[in-house]
């Protein structure tokens, strides 16, 4: 088992900068790659972000190039997503997403079901 726990929303004025963190404990060492997902009320969860575990490399919603930069920190078992110029359509709730059943090279990283671990969910609310 892998636990995810995010933290890092909260607040901002568009154009403003917040940077979440997801914290995993557990069987980290399966973990191939982690990603960050959003929701916002009455819509679908999105993908906005990923990286593979080891080799760092990483992809990108179109909507967020540019703007977002996903990183992690392996010796603390922590990623970041690390939010600039943000907007009001960027207010969601944030999910960290862990996956230990694909490498990264057979990984959709945009696809939900790609991955098997999520955390609680950190909101994000950007106002105009």
């Amino acid at each position: 088992q892998v636990q995810l726990v995010e933290s890092g929303g909260g607040l901002v004025q568009a154009g403003g900068s917040l940077r979440l963190s997801c914290a995993a404990s557990g069987r980290t060492f399966s973990v191939y790659a982690m990603g960050w997902f959003r929701q916002a009320p009455g819509k679908e969860r999105d993908f906005v972000a990923a990286i593979s575990w080891s080799g760092g490399r990483t992809y990108y919603a179109d909507s967020v190039k540019g703007r977002f930069t996903i990183s992690r920190d392996n010796a603390k078992n922590t990623v970041y997503l690390q939010m600039n110029s943000l907007k009001p359509d960027d207010t969601a709730v944030y999910y960290c997403a862990a996956d230990s059943l694909r490498p990264w090279r057979t990984l959709v990283p945009g696809v939900i079901s790609e991955y098997n671990y999520w955390g609680q969910g950190t909101q994000v609310t950007v106002s105009s």
